[in-house]
């Protein structure tokens, strides 16, 4: 019974969290040519795609707090 309680627990607050909209703000940047080089080759190396490290910086720099996915790697 007690697993029960705790279950329904979980799923009321993955409900509640998917249930608020977030505000979305899309960023284009400009970069230079070779830091655009060295950004494709270290997401080469690391299996991933360079939005992806992209994203993995600012979030570990604390610059940005929460990456929603909205691409395919």
């Amino acid at each position: 019974m007690a697993k029960m309680k705790y279950s329904n627990e979980i799923i009321k607050n993955v409900i509640k969290k998917n249930q608020t909209k977030r505000e979305v703000a899309q960023l284009s940047i400009k970069i230079d040519k070779k830091l655009d080089i060295a950004l494709q080759n270290l997401s080469s190396k690391l299996n991933i795609s360079k939005n992806r490290l992209i994203e993995d910086i600012l979030y570990e720099s604390g610059i940005i707090e929460e990456v929603e996915e909205n691409y395919c790697e």
